[in-house]
């Protein structure tokens, strides 16, 4: 059973199978990139296409750049699941930029090989599960995204979802102007779900924000807490510490 799943799995990364459109994004292929906003388009359509044709399609020397498209430029151990059968291990790398994640069952292997963007597929990395999902931001926007989940609670969970956002450089209109060199830049964002409420829902890391999470006779408890221990809403572990407070405390 686990040969056959992993089979599918992989037939259908290499097959072509259409991913569906995004908000603000060009519509892909399977294992192929989203694509960078407006007028960045043409500067990276060799990074598009489906990953199968990776090798001969993608001839943008990206390198060059400031920053990558890739949360690691090395492929990392994961381990692979289809809903709740696992897989087996495989070497991972998400390109951040276009929403793929791509795979390798040994890191020295050649060739490029992509997920479906399946929601039934789950890449657990580090323990934590890492699955294409349905969110809603906070322009109230309904997206679909990679989405990592760093607290698994009785009452709250909490996700992270890793962005890229591609700027195309300029050159330099005169001698007096240095020239800007295209980059890539890398941002969080977090989500929350709480139990019983079938949406998630992006979290600004904003005290003001959280608070509005809690039951008014919370909030002066949650307050105390962040202030006691000095907590940073922008770091990982401070936030996750804050989301098991309003866990065992809901």
């Amino acid at each position: 059973m686990k040969n056959r799943l992993l089979t599918i799995t992989l037939s259908i990364a290499v097959s072509g199978l259409s991913y569906g459109q995004f908000s603000g994004q060009i519509q892909t292929t399977m294992g192929g990139g989203g694509a960078a906003q407006g007028a960045t388009a043409g500067a990276i359509a060799t990074l598009l296409g489906p990953i199968s044709d990776a090798a001969q399609k993608r001839t943008l020397e990206w390198e060059s750049f400031a920053g990558s498209p890739y949360t690691s430029n090395e492929y990392q151990p994961a381990e692979l699941f289809y809903k709740d059968e696992k897989i087996g291990p495989v070497y991972y790398r998400y390109n951040a930029l276009n929403e793929e994640i791509e795979i390798k069952e040994n890191p020295t292997e050649e060739g490029l090989r992509g997920l479906s963007r399946d929601k039934n597929i789950i890449l657990k990395v580090e323990g934590n599960p890492m699955r294409f999902m349905t969110f809603i931001d906070k322009d109230g926007k309904t997206l679909n995204g990679y989405l990592t989940q760093l607290v698994d609670g009785e009452n709250y969970d909490l996700y992270k979802r890793t962005r890229v956002k591609f700027t195309e450089g300029a050159k330099a209109a005169n001698s007096f102007v240095q020239e800007t060199p295209s980059r890539f830049a890398q941002f969080d964002e977090y989500y929350i779900q709480k139990t019983g409420v079938e949406r998630i829902d992006e979290l600004v890391p904003k005290k003001g924000k959280l608070y509005s999470q809690m039951d008014s006779d919370q909030k002066a408890g949650l307050k105390a807490f962040i202030k006691e221990n000095d907590l940073d809403l922008d770091n990982d572990k401070d936030l996750m510490s804050i989301i098991l407070y309003m866990d065992r405390n809901s």
